[in-house]
């Protein structure tokens, strides 16, 4: 079994890098699974991310555009069996924002978050790696399995529970307390809430925690020919026509 979970994942900065994300991110991911069907590899699990659904960031279409490539792959070579696992933000995982409010609280401030009304989903390291591997051996071909990931949680609440936690206070509306929360605004690519279904459809699995997305495939020769127009676009290093050729084939704004 190939678990693939590398891929570039800050927001920020694959919108001021494109290109690379898009090699890494898409033609990284095609290299892989191509690799794998060549080598007889039964299994192929794809570590997807809410990101993907009707995605507003760079990082976001890679990763949507990478799920359609599993899938045209799955097409076209049934004696793998290639899925995608598709769930939200992982706690204390590299980039997470708890590593990063906890250094800040640290340094004595100020915490930042990006707006008050910003609400992500998250779920543990142990509870992520245990329902990725269940999800990956339920496949039958083609799946995206969506994990449940309980309720969104308000960043701005959560920052303002850790500050607490740590033994101190918040300092609100300019009255006395430790450390400042600072407002720093959205920034490129970033959405105020995420999905994990792009339909609203989803079918139930044996797993409680567990479900399958119904969702529109792509044809393989449609992602190869994809494949060959962007690998020409990144050669080039041309961003606009790298955004059309994903615009042509995902819903990315």
């Amino acid at each position: 079994t190939v678990y693939h979970a590398a891929a570039y994942k800050h927001v920020p900065l694959l919108e001021l890098n494109p290109v690379s994300a898009v090699v890494n991110n898409i033609l990284g991911t095609y290299n892989l699974v191509n690799a794998a069907c060549q080598n007889l590899v039964e299994n192929f699990v794809y570590i997807s991310t809410d990101k993907a659904v009707r995605p507003t960031s760079i990082m976001g279409a890679t990763k949507r555009f990478s799920e359609l490539i599993i899938q045209g792959f799955n097409k076209k070579n049934l004696k793998i069996k290639l899925a995608c696992v598709r769930f939200g933000n992982v706690l204390d995982s590299a980039g997470s924002v708890v590593p990063l409010f906890r250094k800040q609280i640290k340094n004595g401030g100020p915490v930042t978050v990006t707006d008050k009304k910003v609400i992500r989903y998250f779920m543990s390291i142990p509870e992520a790696v245990q329902l990725v591997i269940q999800a990956g051996s339920m496949s039958l071909g083609g799946d995206v399995f969506i994990l449940d990931m309980g309720k969104p949680v308000n960043i701005y609440e959560m920052a303002t529970k850790m500050i607490y936690l740590s033994g101190l206070k918040p300092i609100i509306n300019d009255n006395s307390g430790d450390i400042e929360i600072k407002i720093i605004g959205m920034r490129p690519g970033e959405k105020m809430y995420e999905e994990l279904l792009i339909s609203n459809d989803s079918i139930k699995t044996e797993h409680p925690r567990i479900f399958k997305a119904t969702e529109p495939m792509q044809e393989f020769e449609i992602i190869k020919e994809s494949i060959t127009e962007i690998t020409k676009a990144c050669s080039e290093n041309n961003v606009e026509k790298l955004k059309a050729i994903l615009s042509k084939n995902i819903d990315f704004n």
